[in-house]
This record gives C-alpha cells, sequence and structure tokens, in this order.
C-alpha cells in the first residue's frame, strides 16, 4: 500500500494511506497516531505540536522553529516501516440508548420498511454492529462511527430536518452518529443516548475519540430519565462507560 507525503501549509504535512475509506485504511492512520504520540512520550520527534487523525490520513503539526517537514518525514516513514498497531490505543466504550420512546426514534419504522425489517430486526442489528471511531468533525464531539450492520446501509434523508435535538443517534451510508447539539441533519434517527457527547464541564468535553470501539446498550425510558439524571445533576461517573479487558 502506498503512503503519501503532502504538504499542508508551512507548519503540517499529511500521511495518506489510501484514497478510499476502509478499516484496514483507517487502522494504519491510527496507527501511526499512536506511535507518533508514544514517540513524544518518550522525548523524541522534537518539534511536533499534534497529529489529527481522518479517515484515511493523519495530518503531523510542527513547529516550524523547531524542526521542519524534511527532518520529520524520514523519522515518520521510518516508523511506518516499523508497522503500525492502534489496538494499543483504543477504548471500547459501552453508550445507552433509548430506542423505544417514538419521539427519539422518528425514522424507526422507515428505516424498517425501507430495509424490509422489523422495527425490532433493525434495533438488534444496530446493537450488534461493529462500530469505530474514524473521526471527529463537523460540530465539536460529533464522531463518524464507521461500521453499520450493512442491511442497515441507507442514504441520509432526502429532506434534512431544521432540527434535531442533542444526543439523537442517527445512521446514514455505514455509519452511525450521535448528535453533540440541537442542529440542523439529515442523517435517520433511531434512538436517543441520555449521554452529552460534549459536555465543558468534564475534564475532556469530547466523549469519543478517533480510535475507540463504540457499543450501543439498549435501555428503557425510565433507565434513560434516570441517567439523564445524573448527567445533568455532574454526578455521573462517566469512567464507568469504558468496557474493561
Amino acid at each position: 500500500m502506498n503512503v503519501r507525503y503532502l504538504n499542508c501549509g508551512d507548519t503540517a504535512f499529511s500521511v495518506e494511506f489510501g484514497t478510499t475509506i476502509a478499516p484496514e485504511i483507517n487502522a494504519r492512520v491510527m496507527g501511526l497516531h499512536a506511535r507518533i504520540a508514544a514517540e513524544r512520550a518518550a522525548g523524541r520527534l522534537a518539534g511536533v505540536v499534534e497529529t489529527i487523525p481522518s479517515m484515511r490520513a493523519l495530518m503531523v503539526c510542527y513547529d516550524p522553529l523547531a524542526a521542519t517537514r524534511a527532518e520529520l518525514q524520514p523519522a515518520i516513514e521510518a516508523l511506518v516501516s516499523g508497522g503500525l498497531d492502534a489496538a494499543a490505543a483504543s477504548r471500547t466504550m459501552a453508550i445507552p440508548c433509548c430506542y423505544d420512546d417514538p419521539a427519539f426514534a422518528p425514522d424507526l419504522g422507515d428505516v424498517a420498511q425501507r430495509t424490509g425489517l422489523t422495527t425490532e430486526d433493525v434495533i438488534a442489528r444496530h446493537l450488534a454492529s461493529d462500530f469505530h471511531v474514524y473521526v471527529l468533525g463537523f460540530m465539536p464531539g460529533l464522531a463518524y462511527i464507521v461500521g453499520l450492520a450493512k442491511d442497515l446501509e441507507l442514504p441520509r434523508r432526502s429532506q434534512p430536518r431544521v432540527h434535531v435535538p442533542r444526543s439523537s443517534v442517527g445512521i446514514a451510508m455505514n455509519m452511525t452518529t450521535i448528535y453533540p447539539f440541537d442542529s440542523p441533519g439529515g442523517w435517520n434517527l433511531l434512538g436517543r443516548t441520555p449521554l452529552r457527547m460534549f459536555d465543558q464541564r468534564r475534564e475532556q468535553p469530547v466523549l469519543l475519540a478517533p480510535g475507540d470501539v463504540v457499543r450501543f446498550r439498549r435501555v428503557s425510558r425510565a433507565e434513560y430519565d434516570a441517567i439523564t439524571a445524573q448527567v445533568d445533576a455532574g454526578t455521573l461517573d462517566w469512567a464507568t462507560l469504558e468496557v474493561r479487558p
């Protein structure tokens, strides 16, 4: 697989692993992201400010007063040649989702009809999907989470909604996402989580990160309300969302 190094102005360059969105390409992006973080923690790669992963490339940002692309690229090429493994950097996050309230899942019946499934089948396939966060974008905290069950793959709605409530869970193409704020949107809405994807009261405001594995956990409306109360009060133990081996 060819790797391309592309200039991004005078303080960054991109390491591009492919031209398509695919699990093996994103795994290499996240692998390099983790390797560079480890190198920086060990005091190497002086001048690197941060790395920003996307679906198929990693942007390397650097301080031009401390390093140049000509100095950094050979070191990064050596990391790529040495093999990349993102597994050590990934977390598995369990996200509660309520599918049972029609106000939370206005497109559930339509998705079932268009896919030839029952609503319970749609929910079961969403819960069983092998989801990975590829990238954050569009607005703070919005994760593009790839790995939707193939028989649920549908395009975005032909008529986007002017208002989608915060924490709505939607699907489109081979992805799912969770809206971090009230906003317009065109994804097919299947449910809602009581969690906030962006909460400035937390030390790390953004809940999900590229490389995370995501598992949805079905909750009743009563459970949804109970978790919402904890989130609103600031008493939810966010660490309990991470699934430990």
